[in-house]
């Protein structure tokens, strides 16, 4: 499990995830150390990955920072070897939950390159402040998860509706939305509640932002977030 280790405004991970693929189920396992600095976070950036298009999907955020990789934190079930995930079985404690922290190399790329989801990738336009609290928020979780687990569920305990839930927390305004359920169709829900790049039709700003084909490119690469943000609009931040 990770765990954050705050210092001032030096923030130390252990348990980074960073694996090196070769297929889906043949990978080098790899976890590391990583440090950032609060001072230096710019942004987030919001992750939707589908299994197949439709209703449902799994959401994830990266950190942003101006000296550093950006951080992906990802909010999901913890199986036990042999066991996989079943939607119906997560209503009744049968899956831990986890906060996968982790290079966006390993976290990104294995869903585009090796288990072939679709992803899209949109900037959000929240303040860097704002982004700094939530980020805070999330530390905090991931401690109180390494110190006590808890169990997923998938209504209430779940990704989308753990982001939505530290976001109010962090100073979101807004209610609930169906979408926050439904999270395939979350990223219409960021974009009609001006959360990302309005200036392009939603479609347009949704086609720019399916990144499988440069993530693909990029495998591998050093370079490999810049790549995969390359042809996205900026937005400006609020």
């Amino acid at each position: 499990m990770p765990r954050a280790i705050i210092d001032g405004d030096r923030v130390r991970f252990t348990g980074v995830r960073n694996f090196d693929y070769r297929s889906r189920n043949d990978f080098t396992v790899r976890y590391e150390e990583r440090e950032v600095q609060l001072s230096h976070l710019t942004g987030i950036d919001f992750f939707v990955s589908y299994w197949s298009e439709g209703l449902v999907a799994h959401t994830f955020l990266s950190f942003t920072f101006d000296n550093a990789k950006p951080l992906s934190i990802s909010i999901e079930t913890r199986p036990e070897v042999g066991e996989g995930f079943q939607p119906i079985a997560s209503l009744f404690k049968q899956f831990e939950l986890i906060y996968v922290v982790g290079d966006e190399r390993d976290i990104v790329g294995v869903r585009t390159n090796y288990r072939h989801e679709t992803v899209y990738l949109y900037r959000l336009n929240a303040p860097a402040d704002s982004a700094r609290r939530l980020f805070l928020i999330y530390l905090a979780r991931i401690n109180e998860l390494a110190d006590r687990p808890e169990f997923y569920h998938l209504l209430s305990n779940n990704c989308t509706i753990n982001i939505i839930r530290y976001a109010n927390a962090a100073g979101r305004e807004g209610r609930f939305d169906i979408r926050h359920l439904f999270n395939g169709l979350i990223d219409s829900y960021l974009y009609h509640s001006g959360r990302v790049d309005t200036s392009l039709p939603f479609d347009e700003l949704r086609r720019r932002s399916l990144i499988n084909a440069v993530t693909q490119a990029a495998d591998g690469a050093a370079d490999f977030s810049q790549r995969i943000r390359a042809s996205l609009p900026i937005p400006s931040r609020q």
